[in-house]
């Protein structure tokens, strides 16, 4: 029985389903550290930053909500390939409400599909960098969201502390434009199909005339070959 927030029960259900998948012969655990810092990592351990999830926040002392595409997770990943044990520390970074102006940092609720993404996204930079293996290609892109309004770094935790992520990383827009080139190469543009049908009209056109051709200089050879 879980007895931490909603949240945090969502996200342990949804990674532990899907590493009994992905890893079904190891054992993972999933632990919320709220004092996890960028960059600083115990010997052997891994990290990954989801730097645009989506996410929306309940300020607990005005009660305003708002959303947020620019919500900042942080993983450390470390593997003990002898036990065949992980384990995954995440923080999820928090905002503060600028309609009361508190300085009550609040925590992000995310949709169960969100989740459900971002956990593909752990686990893909988790077989990358702890099993040495292709993870696959990244579930989320940037341009593809929403925007819910320009970033305000003064009231966001990560930025506070210097994680730079509001602007869309190369990985992401790489991935973005591959998708963008390859769906509009895969789809005539409306010109081209107008010429297409301009050119068939025209050429049924002349063979119609070239039929009509044919049949009157028939008519006419017998009919002088009877006079």
């Amino acid at each position: 029985m879980c007895t931490t927030s909603l949240t945090t029960c969502e996200w342990r259900k949804v990674f532990y389903e899907k590493m009994e998948v992905a890893k079904p012969a190891d054992s993972w655990e999933l632990i919320m550290d709220p004092n996890l810092k960028l960059n600083e990592l115990a010997p052997g351990w891994k990290q990954y930053l989801e730097q645009h999830a989506s996410g929306r926040f309940h300020c607990s002392w005005c009660w305003h909500t708002w959303q947020s595409t620019h919500v900042v997770i942080l993983f450390h990943m470390y593997l003990d390939r002898e036990q065949r044990a992980g384990s995954v520390r995440m923080r999820v970074f928090k905002q503060l409400c600028h309609e009361c102006g508190t300085a009550r940092l609040d925590e992000s609720s995310m949709l169960e599909e969100n989740i459900e993404s971002l956990v593909d996204n752990l686990i893909t930079s988790l077989r990358e960098q702890c099993y040495e293996e292709d993870g696959g290609q990244y579930r989320i892109h940037v341009a593809s969201r929403p925007d819910a309004g320009p970033h305000r770094s003064e009231f966001c935790e990560a930025c506070q502390e210097g994680v730079v992520h509001w602007k869309p990383s190369e990985k992401l827009l790489e991935e973005e434009a591959t998708t963008c080139t390859f769906s509009g190469a895969s789809k005539p543009s409306a010109q081209e199909g107008s010429g297409y049908s301009f050119f068939s009209l025209r050429w049924c056109l002349f063979g119609a005339a070239l039929c009509l051709l044919i049949v009157y200089l028939q008519f006419s050879f017998r009919s002088s070959a009877f006079l």
